[in-house]
């Protein structure tokens, strides 16, 4: 055989081997925190992910699809290793969940070298939104100063002349407090960073009893929320100050909180008091197949599902070529029936999506939410001029 037959051959033979991997299963790796005080956080972000294939037929763009699940333990070490595991040994076609935002970044060099997908359902770092955008890293969930960006807008509306600010001390914490001040310009009577998974804020508790605020916001995802609630609660505050929250009093704290939350006002792009298209539906699937009601992470996980059907359909099941499915990714959020309502993908990959203001009340002795309105409607952050196209 001549050396052009030859090359030939091999060009028609690596054609052809691509066609048939343009088809091969699909294979998603999802990890998040599944065990700890936030284990309830990574849990219905996987569970919601898993409800959203199940109502695909178990595919996704018509392909078979298969999960690998690991756990972070919300450990950013962990959460590397993860990562490179799921991309050099499993080969995976996209990364899902990504935990907690220390976790993400600590996970992104690989994710970045690599070119892999990477579609975060919980965090939203500040440096990934702006000057560090990246085509193949999405949040699916919020950008991390949106829900707070909202509570902030909330409270100027509502009046309140001094509010005090708590959050543990990372970066989403960091975020947080800063996207509050972004849009609340009355007083901060102080701004105190606890330790990450702190289990008792007593003392920080009675300091901020003593300095009389008209109103708290704080931000304690997972178990952290539940005791600060339960002990803000215990200290008589809930009924003489409003507590202001982000991922504090949500889906997955509420059942541990019951009356201890009853008043609360909670910022979020979801929750099951909203009547958008399709959620009515999702309610009903998720708590008959989990046995209790989503949260706003089990929405996210449930939206990165259908998603990811609309973006594997884009490129015909051809996942190898990294950018094109990117793009897909990136194109397929526009086309999104999201069961939290309007949601589209912003140039630095961040969503574009309302803010709700819900409050914790008590219905026929059951503890439930209603809305009260929209502080942010199609709300992008403030980052995004800074990501420049690469």
């Amino acid at each position: 055989m001549t050396s052009s037959a030859i090359w030939k051959f091999m060009a028609v033979s690596a054609a052809a081997f691509g066609m048939c991997a343009a088809h091969a299963d699909v294979k998603i790796g999802f990890t998040g925190p599944l065990s700890g005080p936030v284990a309830a956080v990574g849990q219905d972000q996987y569970d919601g992910f898993m409800l959203g294939i199940e109502s695909l037929g178990k595919k996704l763009g018509g392909e078979t699809v298969t999960v690998l699940r690991e756990d972070d333990q919300l450990k950013p070490e962990l959460g590397n290793q993860i990562a490179r595991k799921l991309i050099d040994r499993d080969k995976v076609d996209a990364i899902v969940g990504l935990g907690f935002s220390n976790v993400l970044m600590a996970s992104l060099p690989r994710i970045v070298e690599s070119g892999t997908v990477a579609i975060a359902t919980n965090a939203g770092p500040s440096p990934i939104a702006g000057s560090g955008c990246l085509p193949n890293v999405f949040s699916m969930s919020w950008q991390n100063d949106g829900a707070a960006e909202a509570m902030g807008k909330y409270a100027q509306d509502s009046g309140y002349k001094r509010v005090y600010l708590m959050a543990p001390n990372y970066q989403a914490g960091k975020d947080y407090i800063a996207g509050f001040k972004r849009f609340y310009k009355g007083q901060v009577v102080d701004e105190v960073y606890t330790q990450v998974n702190q289990p008792d804020y007593s003392a920080e508790i009675a300091q901020l009893q003593a300095a009389g605020p008209d109103a708290v916001f704080v931000f304690y995802p997972g178990g952290m929320g539940v005791n600060f609630v339960k002990q803000f609660s215990q200290a008589g505050l809930m009924k003489k100050t409003p507590l202001l929250s982000a991922f504090t009093v949500d889906g997955t704290t509420i059942s541990s909180l019951r009356d201890s939350a009853v008043g609360a006002i909670s910022g979020a792009m979801w929750d099951v008091a909203l009547k958008t298209p399709g959620n009515a539906e999702f309610i009903a699937s998720f708590s008959k197949k989990y046995g209790r009601v989503p949260s706003h992470y089990a929405a996210v996980g449930y939206d990165t599902a259908k998603l990811l059907d609309i973006a594997v359909r884009k490129v015909k099941g051809n996942t190898n070529d990294k950018a094109a499915f990117a793009a897909a990714v990136k194109s397929a959020g526009s086309e999104l029936k999201s069961v939290r309502g309007p949601f589209r993908f912003n140039s630095n990959n961040m969503p574009v999506q309302n803010y709700y203001a819900f409050q914790t009340v008590k219905d026929g002795g059951n503890v439930t939410v209603k809305q009260l309105g929209t502080p942010l409607q199609d709300h992008q952050d403030v980052y995004v001029a800074q990501c420049k196209p690469r």
